[in-house]
């Protein structure tokens, strides 16, 4: 259960409060999904997550905003035929029988659920005394299952939580353009949680601007941010390393990485030194967020020594420094990123999560890290189902980015805020990327009520097919001119220009002697724009809206259909976590019964819905 800070009717918690029914409910219905005495299985999980959704949908729909609980009713079925594993005596309080029973033992998540055989059926023992072993006396009942308390401070890996200095293994994913604003930052961080801020495409000084509000606001409590792999300005990459440096940033959540870089190294490694217990000591920590194996394995591997040997000979750190760095891994924590919005390989946290596990298992045996190697989950994670599967898997943390999005901190406009809430799980696509535009990268968005992915895809088969802007055929260049630019090519140009002689003079240097990157450098100032145009609700702009999505937020939108939490203005980042956290607890204590052989039902719109 919330401590009563959290479920304040008069503060933000109190939408927290009622988000804990929502995933509450939610997972009490998918407990009556599964058959029978089945074990756990990750893949059930995810294979009956649209099941879930269309049950936890219509029980949801009568919870209240007062955060009161209510759950729809779990029927206690007949006892299993199974042996019992103990015996219950009771201490004058007799069973509690009938529908109501298991629905509130479930919700109870403070304390056990002690499942006995009572009066031919399954009944929840309260108080008592529980024994294992042969009966102990004539009045003894017989014990058919025991549930923990699972809270979600229980969920995670405690070191991790120990690490960042957490309540909740619960982080809120940099979104680019500051969209992880630093009201989701200090939100998260005040809930116990922690958040990241997104730097990726803003300037230097909006980037400090952040810093100075965030440290000011939070202090000593938790925080992190973004630092972006540039291949196309590896400039601006290392000047965000020196302002974090500088300003004492202390963890980045590194995202988009290829390959490692130097100044990713150098921020790592700055000021590492051995402590008077002999341990070393690395004040920066970097939380990598990759799909690839090739790309885990650099992360979670020490830094590379030609790297350590460059940095030595610039200066930055010493000779006894780079020998303490080749005994630690670039990264403690990784996340591992599935089907999510913006940057993705599209896979499925089924196959990919355990995959990055053996990985992890197989670089802790060779380098024998003192502090043991961690994995997170992120992609998809939007609804109590899927939060109680990445733990069930063995996720140290999970991470959720595209629902928070939607939420009222977001650093995006309300038109934006509005048209998340409408999408569903199918309306995200591919499209051309802004930073890794001719490699060709792509990033995943919402399709719904935009035509972005079109235009953006247009662009990048001109830029593929011309070698220059004058090369670009009449008919397209006056639809570019018309609809994309508002402009002329030449004046676009222009206002390129000028953008990066701010941003990296060398660009322009480049673009003079090479026509074919002047053309890039123009096409990239739209797809740049687009997601600016998105976070101002530029109504003008509407049709050029780039919005980064991943299916999570469809799922989130139909497990939220009909509660609190499907208006845009109900959604802040801390309920949405409690909900999710709190639904992922009831979930896997009424797997845990489904496991010991507890038949589990619901009772809907008055038809019993059973396995």
């Amino acid at each position: 259960m919330a401590d009563k800070s959290e479920q304040s009717e008069s503060s933000p918690h109190g939408l927290a409060a009622t988000a804990f029914d929502t995933g509450r409910t939610a997972i009490n219905v998918a407990a009556a999904t599964a058959k029978s005495g089945a074990r756990l299985a990750v893949g059930t999980l995810f294979a009956g997550c649209n099941l879930l959704l269309d049950l936890g949908v219509e029980a949801m729909r009568r919870l209240p905003l007062d955060g009161a609980t209510k759950l729809d009713h779990v029927d206690a079925g007949e006892i299993p035929v199974v042996p019992p594993m103990g015996w219950w005596s009771p201490n004058g309080v007799q069973p509690q029988t009938g529908d109501d029973a298991l629905t509130t033992a479930l919700s109870d998540l403070t304390n056990p659920i002690i499942a006995v055989g009572y009066q031919s059926r399954v009944a929840v023992a309260r108080g008592g005394r529980a024994t294992l072993g042969p009966k102990s006396d004539a009045d003894s009942l017989p014990m058919l299952a025991f549930v923990p308390a699972i809270t979600p401070t229980q969920l995670g890996d405690a070191a991790f939580k120990r690490a960042h200095n957490l309540k909740y293994a619960y982080a809120a994913g940099a979104m680019a353009n500051g969209i992880g604003s630093a009201e989701i930052v200090e939100a998260m961080s005040r809930a116990g949680c922690l958040g990241f801020f997104g730097s990726a495409g803003l300037s230097l000084d909006r980037v400090e601007a952040a810093i100075d509000r965030i440290q000011k606001n939070l202090g000593d409590a938790p925080y992190g941010f973004n630092l972006i792999h540039s291949p196309a300005e590896p400039a601006l990459e290392s000047a965000v390393v020196d302002l974090y440096l500088r300003r004492g940033v202390r963890l980045v959540d590194a995202s988009a990485y290829l390959d490692l870089t130097l100044p990713l190294v150098r921020y790592r490694v700055s000021g590492i030194h051995r402590t008077a217990n002999g341990r070393v000591m690395c004040p920066n920590s970097v939380i990598a967020k990759v799909s690839r194996g090739e790309v885990a394995r650099k992360f979670f591997s020490p830094p590379p020594e030609a790297m350590l040997s460059a940095l030595v000979q610039s200066g930055d750190i010493t000779a006894e420094q780079a020998k303490l760095a080749a005994t630690i891994p670039v990264s403690t924590d990784m996340t591992v990123e599935a089907d999510s919005g913006g940057h993705t390989d599209n896979r499925p946290l089924v196959t990919l999560l355990p995959s990055m596990m053996a990985l992890r298992d197989e670089l802790q045996a060779k380098f024998n890290y003192t502090e043991p190697l961690r994995i997170g989950a992120a992609g998809g994670i939007a609804t109590p189902a899927s939060v109680a599967a990445a733990f069930a898997m063995g996720a140290a943390y999970v991470m959720t980015g595209s629902i928070n999005q939607a939420c009222v901190e977001a650093g995006t406009s309300q038109i934006v805020r509005d048209m998340l809430a409408k999408a569903g799980p199918a309306d995200v696509i591919m499209a051309p990327a802004a930073d890794m535009f001719e490699m060709g990268v792509k990033v995943q968005v919402l399709k719904f009520g935009t035509m972005f992915a079109v235009r953006a895809r247009k662009l990048y088969d001109l830029y593929r097919e011309c070698n220059r802007m004058e090369d670009i055929p009449a008919k397209d260049r006056a639809i570019l001119e018309k609809d994309y630019f508002r402009c002329t090519l030449e004046q676009a140009w222009t206002d390129t220009r000028a953008f990066f002689e701010v941003r990296d003079p060398k660009q322009i240097d480049r673009a003079e002697s090479d026509p074919k990157h002047k053309m890039a450098l123009v096409f990239r100032s739209y797809l740049g724009r687009s997601s600016d145009w998105a976070n101002k609700g530029d109504p003008t702009r509407k049709a050029d809206y780039q919005i980064w999505c991943g299916p999570a937020m469809g799922a989130f939108n139909e497990w939220t259909k009909g509660t609190p939490l499907e208006a845009p203005a109900n959604r802040t980042v801390s309920a949405v976590a409690m909900s999710l956290l709190n639904g992922a607890c009831v979930q896997l204590r009424a797997n845990a019964l489904r496991m010991q052989g507890i038949e589990l039902g619901i009772v809907s719109n008055a038809v019993f819905v059973t396995r």
